[in-house]
């Protein structure tokens, strides 16, 4: 998995496979997975990210954030669209 902040637009690009990109969704939030022909994401781009980081962060306990923050994390997390 790959992560890009672009400070000039407050988008969060996350990458999580090299996978080609066969399409895209808008989230009801307004930003975009792109997925590929299998329907697994291969890219999410997250707009508005600094408030959307600042909202997560009031919601995940902070014994997870300190998980996550430190790369020690064992939670799995499925990446499937169905």
């Amino acid at each position: 998995m790959k992560v890009h902040y672009d400070k000039d637009e407050d988008i969060l690009m996350i990458v999580l496979s090299s996978k080609r990109i066969d399409d895209s969704y808008e989230t009801q939030e307004g930003n975009i997975v792109s997925v590929a022909k299998d329907r697994e994401p291969v890219m999410i781009d997250i707009f508005k990210a600094s408030k959307f980081l600042k909202d997560l962060g009031k919601v995940i306990p902070k014994s997870v954030q300190k998980e996550l923050w430190t790369g020690q994390s064992s939670v799995a997390v499925s990446h499937r669209i169905r």
